[in-house]
């Protein structure tokens, strides 16, 4: 009898065993599809620095994230120094540096939906501007 027990609870076991696989299989499908599905943040952009509503100012932005989760591209036709990305909290967001030739410009962006917005710090020209980004054509 506690032979036979034994065996029908080994059957259940290896049952429920093929069953948490196949869930775990099915669930890790459904993640790699809507990952692929997300919007991306590396990629071209227009990024927006228009000051006044009726007078467009837009400048390039390519980013490629990296493996190692470090950025590089290039922002406002300067090539991006020292970049990281970081996926958290249900957003993909990037951090990175730029130069003018005087001193370095500190940004920070998020992909919100299908834009990025961002803000970018020169501390050597005293500002802190705020901007938006759309997809490239």
């Amino acid at each position: 009898m506690i032979g036979r027990r034994m065996t029908l609870n080994l059957a259940g076991e290896s049952s429920m065993r093929v069953l948490v696989l196949a869930f775990a299989l099915a669930l890790s499908a459904c993640a790699s599809a809507s990952a692929q599905d997300a919007p991306r943040l590396d990629g071209a952009w227009v990024v927006d620095l228009s000051t006044e509503p009726n007078t467009p100012y837009t400048q390039p932005m390519q980013l490629t994230l990296n493996e190692d989760r470090t950025v590089t591209g290039s922002f406002y036709q300067s090539e991006i120094e020292a970049g990281r990305w970081r996926t958290d909290r249900g957003r993909t967001c990037v951090s990175f540096r730029t130069t003018d030739g005087v001193g370095p410009y500190h940004t920070a962006a998020c992909l919100v939906g299908d834009r990025v917005e961002g803000q970018t710090w020169a501390e050597h020209r005293n500002f802190v501007f705020v901007w938006n980004a759309t997809r490239a054509p």
